[in-house]
């Protein structure tokens, strides 16, 4: 995964809050396993979902952190983009958000950008407090994007990805690809299906799966990568593979439990990015209708 060097990068897509503190208060708890219930509150994320309608904290916006300035300083070009993560993730936010831009325009349809948050550790968002353990996940609260650029190395280390560049592009086009979910209304179809192989919410996240996928395809097009290579697909594929449900369970408990599944197995997660990217077309990604 190369960016054009000529590509010029817009850093306030990306808000910077490492290294600005953020813990848990105290009291209260956090519920993590994918679930929805009540009040749409639900942190939709690559590994994990929340549902913090249980959890400290809670409501509300964000606490205000720094927008980036040592991002708007470091991250300018597409060159930048290829010296460092954080640039890349800079350089990949907008890529995909001009791709999804035009996406909505040519189906008469209006985009609203969604800004990416770095932050180490802990943070706190719309939907409650959440930790670097849960992994990147969405918002819908405050439309973000949450990442702890840690997680790219228990990509490889904990999950067995390949990792590279273009798994790292992966795990961000997911969850731009729960903004788009959000935007068009589909987060409600995860409502009272919470678990399970053919639930509400595993057809979310292979949803958002393929729309990473459609990206994929279109992210040239954008004008910031140069061609994607094979490579690159590899890795986004194995990236996927890594964090299907079965292979998680298997890992964790030794057994795979269909019932327990939130966000799809890996060979669905594979099959459901390479419908996006060898369509290119985000119509062919509709999991809620017949089998997944």
């Amino acid at each position: 995964m190369d960016f054009r060097d000529d590509a010029e990068l817009d850093s306030s897509q990306v808000e910077d809050a490492r290294g600005g503190g953020g813990g848990f208060p105290g009291g209260g708890g956090m519920m993590i396993g994918g679930g929805v219930t009540g009040i749409l509150v639900l942190i939709v994320g690559l590994v994990f979902g929340l549902d913090l309608t249980g959890g400290g904290g809670g409501g509300g916006s964000p606490k205000p952190v720094g927008t980036g300035a040592n991002l708007a300083a470091k991250c300018k070009t597409g060159s930048d983009a290829d010296q460092s993560d954080d640039c890349r993730i800079v350089g990949t936010v907008n890529s995909i958000q001009k791709y999804w831009t035009k996406q909505f325009a040519d189906s008469g349809q209006r985009y609203t950008p969604a800004k990416t948050r770095l932050f180490s550790q802990a943070t706190q968002t719309a939907c409650g407090y959440a930790t670097s353990e849960v992994g990147p996940f969405y918002c819908p609260g405050d439309k973000r994007v949450y990442l702890d650029l840690t997680f790219f190395d228990e990509l490889k280390t904990k999950f067995g990805a390949e990792g590279g560049p273009f798994a790292q592009a992966y795990v961000v086009g997911h969850e731009y690809g729960h903004h788009v979910q959000d935007l068009l209304g589909v987060m409600g179809k995860a409502q009272g299906s919470a678990k399970g192989a053919t639930s509400g919410s595993v057809r979310l996240e292979l949803q958002a799966d393929c729309y990473a996928g459609t990206w994929a395809n279109g992210a040239v097009a954008t004008g910031f990568l140069t061609q994607l290579t094979e490579t690159d697909i590899r890795q986004a594929l194995s990236a996927a593979e890594a964090v299907g449900d079965d292979r998680i369970q298997q890992r964790a408990q030794g057994r795979v439990n269909p019932d327990g599944f939130t966000h799809g197995t890996s060979e669905q997660r594979r099959r459901w990015f390479t419908t996006g990217y060898q369509s290119g077309d985000p119509r062919r990604c509709d999991t809620f209708s017949g089998g997944i």
